[in-house]
Parts: C-alpha cells; sequence; structure tokens
C-alpha cells in the first residue's frame, strides 16, 4: 500500500536531491518498539498485523548504523533524507513484529482496519451483500424475467384494449377519441388524425368531409372551384377537374343521411387550407336538395379491344395506358399501374427488400420490351404497407413515386381508383394484364398480353387465410390467369369508366385447373394509398 503524501510543518527542512532517505523511528519507553530484520522470502513468516494500529515514519536503516550523510545536530528526525547514490545493494526485506509510534502532531495519522482472518469475504455480512445460493439467485433472476415479460405484455395488452373505439396512433402509442379525429387539431406526433378527412363515396364521386369524427356528405351550397381544388389536394391530387351537383336521392342511402355545408370563413383561404377545418362547417339539412360531386383527374380511358394473358392474344397499342413494367436493374421485374403522372400501384412483395429507389426504373407505354433505345423513368420514393409480411396475404400493396411527373398521351393513360363504399359485383368481368409467363414453368413474356376474368366470391376462390383484403378472379376451369411476372399488374374493371380493382398478389398453377388468381382489393388499401398521396402532396405545397 502506498504511503500517504506527507506536508512539511513548521521549522522543518526540505531534503535535498543529493542527500539520502532514512526514516526515524521515535520509541516510546512504554509502547514497545519496531525490530528489522534481514531474511529471505523463502523464510518468512506469516505477518502479524494488529487489529487496529497506526502509521507514521518509521526508519528503514539499510545497516544498524545510520547513514553517513545524516547528521543528528542538523536534520530533523521526521524528514527523510535520500540514499547515497552509490547505494546498489537491493533493499532488504523487514519483518515487523510490532509497531506503536506516539502521534506526532506534524504528521497525519491513517487508522487501518485490517480483513478479518479465518473467515471467508462471503461470509462477512458487514463487507457484502448477505450470501444467496446459485439456485437461489438463479431462481431470484427467473422470476425477475418473467415479471418483467408480464409487465410488457400487460402494457401492450392495455393499450390495445384501451385503443377499442378509439384511433391508434401509428406513429406512437398513443390512443385518442374518434370525435378528435379532423378537428383542425394534430393530436398524434405525425398528425395522423388529419389525414383521410375527404373522400370520394359510391359509384357518383360524392364528395365526403370527416369532421370530429363523423363522415358527412358536402351540400352543394357555398361550393365553389377553389373549394375543389383543396379538397383535391387533400385526396393527393396535384390536379382538380371540376365539381357537379347531384341530387341527394340520386345517391346511396348512405350517403344522404348526415350532411355539412361550408359556412362564410371559406372566403378567405388560407395558404393549404382543408375543407374539413371545424371552423367552417355547420350541420344542415341541405336547403337547395343538391350535394356536390368531384372530379380531381382525368382517368380510366382507353380503347375498346379485348385479348387474353395465358393462351390469349398480345394487347394492341393503347389497351393498358397505365400498365407500366417496373426495372430493377435493368431487369424486367414486376407490374405495376399508374393512378396520376407521378404515382404507381403495384404489389408490396414486389419491392420488399428493395426499396432503394436508385436500383429502380420504370417504363410506360410499352406492348414488347426489352426495346432498345426505351425511356426509363428514375424513382424517388417507395412504401409498402407497414403491416405486410410475406408469408401472408394481406397488406400486399405498394407506392411507387417517379422523380419527374409525366406526360399523358394515348398510349399512356392514369386508371382511376375506386371510391369509398364501391363494391363489384361477383361475376363482373375485369380485365388483368402483364408480360408474365404464357404457361406454367414459362419465361416471362417479351409481348404485353392480357384477359378477361370473371370475379369471385371468397367462398367460390376456396382459399384459406384470406381476408377482406382479398380479391378472386379467374376460371376454376383454368384458363386465363396471372402468372409468374404478373405480379403488381392490375386487375380493372369498366363501368363508365376504368377502375383498378385490384393489384396482382398471387397465383399457383397460372392456366391449370382451380388455379386462381388472387388480387389486393384497392377499395381495401384506398385509406393507406390516399394517406400517402396527401402526405407527399402537403410536402410539395409547404
Amino acid at each position: 500500500m502506498s504511503s500517504p503524501e506527507r506536508k512539511a510543518g513548521e521549522g522543518e527542512e526540505p531534503a535535498t536531491e543529493a542527500e539520502n532517505t532514512v526514516d526515524k523511528t521515535e520509541d516510546d519507553a512504554d509502547s514497545g518498539h519496531a525490530e528489522a530484520e534481514t531474511e529471505s522470502e523463502e523464510d518468512l513468516p506469516t505477518i502479524e498485523t494488529p487489529t487496529i494500529f497506526n502509521v507514521s515514519p518509521f526508519s528503514t536503516p539499510k545497516s544498524s548504523r545510520l547513514p553517513p550523510l545524516f547528521d543528528p545536530s542538523t536534520q530533523h528526525p521526521n524528514v527523510p533524507v535520500g540514499w547515497p547514490d552509490n547505494a546498489t545493494a537491493p533493499l532488504p526485506i523487514y519483518k515487523i513484529h510490532s509497531i506503536q509510534t506516539p502521534h506526532s502532531s506534524r504528521m497525519s495519522v491513517i487508522k487501518v482496519q485490517p480483513f478479518i482472518h479465518g473467515e471467508d469475504l462471503t461470509d462477512a455480512t458487514s463487507l457484502c451483500w448477505p450470501y444467496i445460493p446459485r439456485r437461489l439467485l438463479a431462481l431470484l433472476i427467473t422470476i425477475c424475467v418473467l415479471i418483467a415479460v408480464s409487465v410488457i405484455l400487460a402494457i401492450g395488452l392495455g393499450v390495445g384494449l384501451s385503443c377499442s373505439g378509439k384511433f391508434h396512433c401509428t406513429s406512437s402509442a398513443r390512443c385518442i377519441r374518434t370525435s378528435a379525429l379532423c378537428d383542425g387539431v394534430k393530436d398524434c406526433g405525425q398528425g395522423e388524425d388529419e389525414l383521410n378527412c375527404v373522400r370520394l363515396s359510391g359509384k357518383l364521386s360524392v364528395l365526403q368531409i370527416r369532421s370530429k369524427g363523423v363522415w358527412r356528405s358536402v351540400c352543394w351550397e357555398s361550393w365553389s372551384s377553389s373549394l375543389g381544388f383543396s379538397a383535391c389536394k387533400q385526396l393527393g391530387y396535384s390536379s382538380y377537374v371540376n365539381s357537379s351537383s347531384i341530387p341527394i336521392s340520386s345517391v346511396e342511402s348512405a350517403f344522404q343521411k348526415k350532411l355539412v355545408a361550408l359556412g362564410p370563413g371559406f372566403l378567405t383561404l388560407r395558404p393549404n387550407y382543408k375543407v374539413h377545418s371545424s371552423f367552417y362547417l355547420k350541420k344542415v339539412q341541405c336547403r337547395s336538395g343538391l350535394i356536390t360531386a368531384l372530379k380531381c383527374i382525368e382517368c380510366g380511358t382507353r380503347p375498346g379491344l379485348k385479348s387474353r394473358i395465358a393462351g390469349g392474344n398480345v394487347s394492341a397499342p393503347g389497351q393498358n395506358p397505365w400498365q407500366v413494367s417496373l426495372q430493377y436493374q435493368n431487369q424486367y421485374l414486376c407490374g405495376g399501374s399508374l393512378i396520376t403522372n407521378q404515382w404507381i400501384v403495384t404489389a408490396a412483395h414486389c419491392v420488399f427488400g428493395f426499396t432503394n429507389p436508385a436500383l429502380w426504373s420504370v417504363r410506360v407505354g410499352l406492348i414488347d420490351q426489352p426495346v432498345s433505345g426505351a425511356s426509363d423513368l428514375s424513382v424517388s420514393k417507395i412504401f409498402y404497407h407497414g403491416s405486410y409480411h410475406p408469408e401472408q396475404y394481406k397488406y400486399d400493396i405498394a407506392l411507387i413515386k417517379l422523380t419527374q411527373a409525366l406526360t399523358f398521351s394515348g398510349q399512356v393513360q392514369p386508371i382511376c381508383l375506386p371510391n369509398y363504399g364501391e363494391t363489384f359485383t361477383p361475376g363482373s368481368m375485369c380485365w388483368i394484364s402483364g408480360w408474365g409467363a404464357t404457361e406454367s414453368g414459362g419465361e416471362v413474356s417479351v409481348s404485353l398480353h392480357s384477359a378477361q376474368v370473371p370475379l369471385l366470391t371468397t367462398t367460390q376462390c376456396g382459399r384459406t387465410g384470406l381476408s377482406p383484403w382479398n380479391i378472386c378472379a379467374g376460371y376454376k376451369k383454368g384458363g386465363a390467369n396471372t402468372c409468374l411476372g404478373d405480379s403488381g399488374g392490375p386487375l380493372a374493371c369498366v363501368d363508365s369508366v376504368w377502375k383498378l380493382v385490384g393489384a396482382a398478389s398471387w397465383s399457383q398453377g397460372c392456366e391449370k385447373p382451380n388455379s386462381l388468381g388472387v388480387y389486393t382489393s384497392i377499395t381495401y388499401a384506398l385509406p393507406w394509398i390516399q394517406q400517402n398521396l396527401e402526405k407527399e402532396e402537403a410536402e410539395q405545397t409547404v
């Protein structure tokens, strides 16, 4: 143990570097003495340490006589002096029998409490925590882990139960009342409670606004084109076509009961105006008997040609103008559907694990590929549904955003998204298209093929594990069906315009009997699609 630093008291003369060091012990007649004997390490007995002793400077002579440089008449006894420079012999080892030195007023005194002899350190309860057997310790650790897991599960279950009937903020664990949705106040961390507050519903595209958690159809009175443009921006579109009035009695009954009108405050529209702002809304019965329909984009138009995929004909130019080819590292990988001049809908399994936009490109307006000199459109962003899992059928939906908006032409057109509440009757004939193989085990096709298939119910599909996220289409006897390479491509149905009903998700056996195609329902995925489009549109206008 190192000795503590000593300070010179009054009257002490500091030693020079040329002096030799010596410690002088002042013995008291009643307190014993210190005796030093030189011994080898092998012969050293065990040191008998007193229970408590005082440590102060004591002499460690090199021999029985003092060094020649020590002068008792001039050197203070408590100030050490150095050994001569020519001292080369190793220092001897001393056996200490006992030490009891008088207290010096010039020196600090250190009291040392030694360890207890004859006892295991683990048994010294005053020095360590109580001894615990290993088995008991392991048991305690196991119990603590189980308690921690139980607490975590309880918290998670508690959040789930507390969100029953409430809105769960995806950016946090917070749950808010549905009446707080679309009230103009961002209660969630990323403001998701103020998204999806405008929608188009039913076959006639009725404009509905969600205010304080309740969806209401918008009365025609006090409506204007400037409001229409603001509503389209909230739907994720950068364009606005027109607004129109329709009789309340002509729409589905679900959209006739709850109505709302804009108050006079809308006359002074501010930037990034939100039409669902409660300050400008009032519950009314539409005096005119008319409600508002909205159109944000020209979409869903094409030549009326019919072909087939598996065992069918090659598509004609302009027959599927929304069909795009998704290239990963300059190789065709999946299909997709153009829904605006900058957004493409495809399947999540096409991009899952491959979300680096720099490795993707998009080709539009093609029939045959590869085509030399075809222009590749760069990709800026890729989104897929956060709940998607490769081993499940749900949430197989993704969005791809082009770096630059493209220009529409006769060969390049967007397809319309379905409206909320819009249903497509089983048995309806719809169309599928893609560059996938035309037979099981075949290579992807050079030419774009398309085919007509009927919509089926989940029961008719005969697949287990399906949910409202899925739509079935195809022939039980075999024939036209999506195949390898058609993933992400469109399932398109026509009424007055062509609408994207599904995105090709998976199939088994291509054209074989009972090998029906399964598609992601775009109607069910619509809130997720609109939310992402709305967020991106809002960022561009900031």
